[in-house]
């Protein structure tokens, strides 16, 4: 069978996905926004990167429909047997405008969570997309749940699982960084967030959180990974505060760095306003951290307060308080969340054996869909037509 694989960006979770696809199914990969990848490896092998016919700007809002006679052109030459596609709004439109089949949409969480509700329009456009897809992957009840609100969506097509890690690299064990050293900060207790600099991610209330713990607490210490579009909010913020030396900031660093990083850490935190479920806190799970995590559904899933850390309200007292908890912790209380979260990750988030879920998936959908390329001579996305109406009765 030959799979598109169509995704906004190049990240780590597309990189792993094209590598379980490819392992089993010709593959290409379409990026609906080449220039912005995340990830610097190369493309698993067997995977076939498609090209757009022509260069263009910048996404917009407009862009899905914008693009759609360039994207019919790439269906045209790849000619798929089934199209993954996924953010719901953006490759996930495009495609249910294509009218190719079969198509899973897959859903990346904060897609369903957040931006379906932005606006009148937005929530249409998932409604319509939902509704013309063949199959939705999700990777958590909230999703799922969210999903069946908006739309009368089966759960006999729906692929759900956690996307799950490499249980070999996150795993716990010694420190090879040598932060406390490197840095002074032998006596401290160190937190590790690993978001990217967005405002979904909730950074403000994390700082906050941290400065207000930290005043109580001055062993506390925060690594801080990553980069985005908030980087001169969150700089100024840093040194407005005079948190410069208890808050390193490494950049963006590789992918095969990051369980080292939790490895020299004491706790992984996270503040983001909204989550499917959270890879990073599962990767941290499997390293045997504590987690401190907003208290929302899907976090709850997998944490339980407090036997394997802290789900706390999106409020900077509410999370530093359990920080500060956190920093108290006995060391037998530690081993305990160590061995807890680490049995949970290997017994829920093992991603080579939850990923055949999704293998089985295709071969289900390519018995059952008749494979066809567009929905006839009357293009869908026509000028006639404007976003929020329906593409089919």
């Amino acid at each position: 069978m030959h799979i598109l694989y169509f995704s906004r960006a190049y990240t780590t979770h597309d990189r792993r996905f094209l590598q379980a696809v490819a392992s089993r199914h010709e593959t290409s990969f379409l990026m609906l926004e080449p220039d912005s990848g995340y990830d610097d490896r190369p493309l698993p092998d067997g995977v076939r990167l498609v090209e757009w016919p022509q260069s263009r700007g910048a996404l917009t809002r407009d862009s899905p429909r914008a693009l759609m006679p360039d994207f019919v052109r790439v269906l045209d030459r790849v000619r798929p047997d089934l199209v993954h596609a996924g953010p719901v709004q953006s490759c996930g439109y495009m495609t249910a405008l294509s009218g190719a089949r079969p198509f899973l949409v897959m859903s990346w969480g904060s897609d369903v969570l957040v931006d379906a509700d932005r606006d009148s329009d937005s929530l249409q456009i998932t409604r319509d997309t939902l509704g013309q897809s063949d199959m939705l992957l999700c990777d958590c009840d909230a999703v799922r749940q969210k999903v069946q609100s908006l739309v009368p969506y089966p759960d006999e097509r729906i692929v759900q699982f956690p996307w799950g890690i490499d249980l070999r690299e996150f795993r716990p064990g010694q420190d090879v960084l040598d932060l406390r050293d490197k840095l002074g900060w032998q006596d401290a207790h160190i937190a590790l967030a690993t978001r990217s600099w967005e405002e979904i991610y909730g950074h403000d209330v994390l700082l906050e959180a941290f400065q207000w713990a930290h005043a109580r607490n001055p062993r506390l210490r925060l690594v801080l990974l990553g980069d985005g579009s908030l980087s001169t909010i969150i700089l100024q913020f840093i040194r407005d505060r005079g948190l410069d030396e208890v808050i390193h900031r490494p950049g963006r660093v590789s992918y095969d760095q990051i369980p080292k990083y939790m490895r020299a850490a004491d706790i992984y935190v996270s503040a983001a306003q909204t989550d499917g479920t959270s890879v990073s806190l599962v990767e941290a799970m499997a390293t045997g951290l504590p987690v401190l995590v907003s208290d929302v559904p899907s976090n709850r899933e997998w944490v339980d307060s407090p036997s394997s850390g802290w789900t706390r309200p999106h409020q900077c007292e509410a999370f530093g308080g359990a920080w500060l908890e956190a920093a108290s912790l006995s060391d037998t209380d530690r081993e305990g969340i160590r061995v807890r979260n680490r049995n949970i990750a290997v017994a829920r988030a093992n991603w080579k054996e939850n990923v055949t879920c999704l293998l089985d998936a295709y071969d289900q959908l390519a018995l059952t869909i008749p494979s066809h390329g567009l929905a006839g001579p009357t293009r869908p996305w026509s000028s006639a037509r404007k976003p929020g109406d329906r593409i089919w009765p």
